[in-house]
């Protein structure tokens, strides 16, 4: 009956996040190459919402040091003018399984210390030779993904965004409401 309800109000359920999808971006970058010439560039991270407090403090210190120990790939932090923290991480290009894993990790480290609530997005960047570049970016929230390839002066390549969506529709979930698909100006690695 609250299902009937909840359809007669126009009230759905929250999509859920789905970290394992991340694990599809190797083989979606493969078709990502082929269809625009856009190729992983190593570099991706991971935004969220600080929490006040020493728990998320030590969390975030743990994460930071668990992706550098080893040869892990150095980790920046920092951040932008809206109070977001970005986690960036740089990997060689042909490494991409090995970055995907890496923000699977800060990820579900932030999920279950129950700090799901205040990630916001992660994303992979791509590059051409001719130096256009794109985002695919993980929305937290709602499951899924959505192209942002940025322009100078704070401009778009809507064309190319529309162009990756259609390549990748079949092998990510990719966002249908364009008005989420919003602006990330000035993250780390674009």
């Amino acid at each position: 009956m609250k299902r009937w309800w909840d359809a007669m109000l126009g009230r759905t359920e929250p999509a859920q996040p789905d970290l394992d999808a991340l694990f599809a971006l190797p083989s979606a970058a493969v078709t990502l190459q082929a269809a625009t010439g856009l190729a992983p560039t190593g570099h991706g991270s991971v935004c969220f919402r600080s929490a006040e407090g020493e728990a998320f403090n030590r969390l975030q210190e743990e994460v930071v040091d668990l992706l550098a120990a080893g040869n892990g790939p150095a980790v920046e932090e920092t951040q932008d003018p809206y109070g977001y923290t970005w986690l960036f991480m740089r990997h060689s290009p042909d490494r991409l399984g090995e970055l995907v894993t890496d923000l699977h990790a800060v990820n579900s480290s932030l999920e279950s210390a129950g700090f799901g609530p205040s990630l916001l997005c992660s994303l992979v960047c791509f590059s051409a030779p001719t130096g256009r570049g794109l985002a695919l970016v993980y929305l937290y929230k709602r499951g899924t993904f959505y192209p942002f390839a940025p322009l100078s002066g704070q401009h778009r390549d809507g064309a190319l965004e529309l162009q990756v969506r259609a390549a990748l529709g079949d092998e990510l979930p990719v966002e249908p409401d364009l008005d989420r698909w919003f602006p990330l100006w000035g993250a780390p690695g674009l």
